[in-house]
């Protein structure tokens, strides 16, 4: 069991252990990184297709980055893209996939229809009924394979 004692205080938590107290809040994601076999496809699909603009790059490690109003993706190339090894999400421990939420069914239903025609993209499945409803979802692996997420949740009936 952890020495720490966590007390909700709202939305922030105060964590007590040993005399020390720390009172803080985890915010929004700043940022999330992918590793890619190649860079210039999947920063098109992250530009051209999901309408991400590019924000910069790192030419040393090399990466690109992409960002919308929410969220900056950096993509990192594998040192060895010939022989990278593909994450196998039921072995390995790692990021398992990134959702990103969209507006409406009808959103979701449209890059779904644009997905469809991408001949480097995946479709694991297209929108369906996420644990029986209400939220639908479907998945992709985008150019370099990373397992991409869309995701409807409808706001909930205020009435209830």
């Amino acid at each position: 069991m952890s020495p720490l004692k966590r007390l909700g205080l709202g939305i922030s938590w105060l964590w007590i252990t040993a005399g020390f107290a720390a009172d803080f809040t985890i915010g929004d994601v700043n940022h999330i990184g992918l590793t890619v076999t190649d860079l210039e496809a999947s920063q098109r699909f992250f530009v051209d297709v999901l309408g991400f603009e590019p924000a910069g790059g790192d030419p040393e490690y090399p990466a690109l980055f992409v960002a919308n109003n929410d969220i900056m993706v950096t993509l990192w190339r594998a040192t060895d893209p010939q022989s990278a090894i593909a994450f196998d999400r039921k072995q390995n421990v790692g990021l398992h996939h990134l959702a990103f939420n969209l507006e409406s069914f009808a959103a979701l239903d449209a890059l779904y229809a644009v997905l469809r025609m991408e001949p480097d993209v995946v479709i694991e499945f297209s929108p369906e009924l996420l644990s029986g409803g209400p939220a639908r979802h479907m998945m992709i692996r985008e150019p370099s394979g990373n397992r991409l997420e869309f995701i409807h949740i409808p706001p909930r009936d205020r009435a209830q």
